[in-house]
């Protein structure tokens, strides 16, 4: 009921005040388990493709926006609770893992899921290379998958900012991606991620970038630790194509 009445309610607000352009809704079919493969430019990003979906869209979220104390705490947990949001640890060693099984369970019952790929915001526009949990869902849950691309979403609430900004946003729901493979086979997740991740790349436009987005190192060891990591991938993937 919470989730409906936000919907309803935050839904009509979002669309006057931001105005969002949005593409393709047709391609998001109105039953049936839905995931949902998004690029990732801002925090807002999950509030905005949960409120023009034509359906309702879970996702995760950190557990902290759910276990805050006072009145602050208590409006943030209703208004994440009402959008669709699923609280997940992120500090635990199993958090990954219990982040796929939590999407899954929401496939399993025939509802729609978001999910980035990249892992975390892009820091710098670009679009980085899929992590394959997306394909592990896919191939797992038998799910439609629907590539979408945000475009704008980065000037409601710029990285580091806590303000929101009026900005005009575009979504487009692209046509469904065909998935085929195991879900145990790594190969069979890689193609399908990268199908995806390519899917996303054609309608936003963005720069494509060969590595993984990383959160910033924190201290100059773990950023050598990267670079060299970066590097070594590189090296595989061109003695691969020879």
């Amino acid at each position: 009921m919470i989730k409906f009445l936000a919907r309803a309610f935050l839904a009509p607000v979002a669309r006057l005040v931001f105005r969002p352009k949005v593409i393709g809704k047709r391609n998001v079919p109105r039953a049936g388990a839905v995931l949902i493969a998004s690029n990732h430019l801002s925090f807002i990003d999950s509030v905005v493709i949960t409120l023009v979906a034509p359906r309702s869209v879970s996702f995760l979220a950190k557990s902290e926006y759910f276990t805050g104390k006072g009145f602050k705490g208590l409006v943030s947990r209703l208004f994440f609770m009402g959008i669709g949001a699923i609280p997940v640890e992120r500090s635990a060693g199993q958090a990954a893992q219990d982040a796929l099984d939590s999407g899954l369970a929401v496939l399993k019952r025939g509802d729609a899921f978001a999910v980035y790929p990249e892992g975390t915001r892009s820091r710098d526009g670009r679009l980085y290379r899929g992590r394959t949990g997306v394909a592990w869902l896919a191939l797992t849950s038998g799910a439609t998958v629907i590539p979408v691309a945000l475009t704008g979403t980065q000037n409601i609430q710029p990285p580091g900012s806590k303000r929101l900004h009026l900005a005009r946003v575009t979504v487009e729901f692209g046509a469904p991606v065909t998935v085929a493979g195991a879900a145990t086979s790594g190969k069979d997740r890689r193609n399908v991620t990268d199908d995806i991740m390519e899917a996303i790349q054609r309608m936003s436009g963005q720069e494509f970038a060969e590595e993984y987005n990383e959160p910033p190192a924190a201290t100059p060891a773990e950023r050598a630790r990267r670079v060299f990591r970066q590097r070594l991938r590189r090296v595989f993937r061109r003695d691969g194509r020879h």
